[in-house]
């Protein structure tokens, strides 16, 4: 890669970034020109070219940076100081719709990579997964005190468990063709609750 691309006024990255991900979200690896992204970007297919040098490095460098990002968001909203489980994942959801609201092909994106078949970049994009997600769960475990938790709970699984099925709704909404955030938000809400009710010591009180 380019280090030339790092030079560019933020603006202008975020646009290239933005145009990865909408024309990488839309199809296969295989079936995403790069002429496709230039044009989406406005500029010309040589100079993405000459920020990347080849389709594989801006896919990775793609991926990577929606990674990195998220932790860099869940590390400002404050997600890996909290000691109370919920109060984590609440500050990560909006975390998240922040990145959204910048990046709208983001989740899109993230998902098909992560399904993606093609020998090129599938065996990069899984390594680079577990290696971000085994950071994330670390990170966010790290202060969790284990007496919230209901009595014998693997909280190491329920965080995986839960993890799961937040990539599961996005995927659903994704096939939808209809990611509305605020519906988003609601129906996170929604999850945070209908979990608390079954692993938070005193949750209870929740549906009475």
């Amino acid at each position: 890669m380019n280090e030339r691309f790092f030079l560019l006024p933020v603006e202008k990255q975020q646009a290239i970034i933005n145009a990865g991900y909408q024309v990488f979200s839309q199809n296969s690896y295989k079936n995403s020109p790069m002429s496709e992204i230039a044009d989406a970007a406005g500029i010309s297919k040589s100079l993405l070219f000459h920020y990347f040098h080849n389709k594989k490095e801006l896919y990775l460098f793609l991926w990577d940076t929606c990674a990195e990002m998220t932790i860099d968001y869940l590390t400002e909203y404050g997600c890996y100081e909290q000691k109370d489980f919920f109060e984590s994942m609440e500050r990560g959801m909006k975390a998240k719709m922040e990145i959204i609201r910048l990046y709208p092909h983001m989740a899109n994106f993230t998902l098909r990579a992560f399904y993606e078949k093609d020998p090129e970049i599938c065996a990069a994009v899984q390594e680079s997964y577990h290696k971000y997600f085994d950071l994330k769960a670390d990170r966010a475990l790290l202060n969790m005190s284990p007496e919230q938790f209901v009595p014998g709970l693997d909280v190491s699984m329920m965080y995986r468990e839960m993890y799961w099925a937040s990539e599961g709704y996005l995927w659903e909404m994704v096939q939808r063709g209809d990611v509305d955030i605020d519906q988003m938000e609601k129906d996170f809400n929604k999850l945070i609750n209908f979990w608390k009710a079954f692993i938070f010591k005193g949750s209870e009180t929740i549906w009475t």
